[in-house]
């Protein structure tokens, strides 16, 4: 019986969006082969999400929360393929869980891409002199850049956080396990972040 690591349990969960315990039951399964644990996964529908995700999302809810006391509120747009779907207790709970995260975790953007690239710029500049600054071999300098440009993704970017619930889990994953949970392509459009006094919240 192979053993199962962490990595091969996170790289499965990469590429198919399955869930944390069904890629570890489908790689124990698999006896660490990820090709057959892969295949395994398909058969039980959970390695759907790749496929749906260029599928139309014209449909879905906006979803609100409001923080206790009232002082950081919360609307987020998610959109699936049917108003069926958009209907169902598992749609709706992932709509929670993310304005719930969003209230709590504050991102700045959507996705990567919504980074303006100004700002991007900005930040490797930044990690580009205290690299230097440091006397580090220029070597590993793009290699130090890249990771805390990386690390800015993570902190900024609101599919790349990792969960408040499971900050083993990033928003990402939460939205492919939704999506091949429900069979159809789920997707976070937009949101917008309100804290009382703070007038350049959004």
């Amino acid at each position: 019986m192979a053993t199962i690591t962490a990595d091969q349990v996170k790289k499965l969960r990469d590429q198919t969006g399955a869930g944390m315990m069904e890629c570890k039951a489908a790689l124990t399964e698999a006896n660490g082969d990820l090709e057959n644990a892969t295949t395994i996964l398909r058969k039980r529908g959970l390695a759907s999400a790749a496929k749906k995700a260029g599928r139309m999302t014209s449909q879905g809810v906006v979803g609100s929360y409001i923080h206790l006391g009232g002082k950081v509120g919360v609307l987020v747009e998610i959109n699936c393929e049917s108003d069926f779907v958009a209907r169902t207790d598992q749609f709706q709970t992932l709509v929670k869980e993310v304005a719930m995260h969003i209230a709590a975790a504050d991102p700045k953007y959507v996705r990567r891409e919504d980074v303006p690239a100004e700002v991007v710029e900005k930040e490797r500049s930044i990690y580009r002199a205290q690299a230097e600054s440091s006397g580090k071999p220029a070597s590993v300098i793009d290699k130090i850049v890249e990771g805390k440009l990386g690390s800015f993704y993570s902190a900024a970017v609101l599919l790349e956080q990792p969960s408040i619930r499971d900050p083993e889990v990033t928003i990402q994953q939460l939205v492919a396990e939704a999506s091949a949970k429900v069979g159809e392509n789920i997707a976070i459009s937009r949101f917008a972040r309100f804290r009382v006094g703070d007038p350049a919240s959004s």
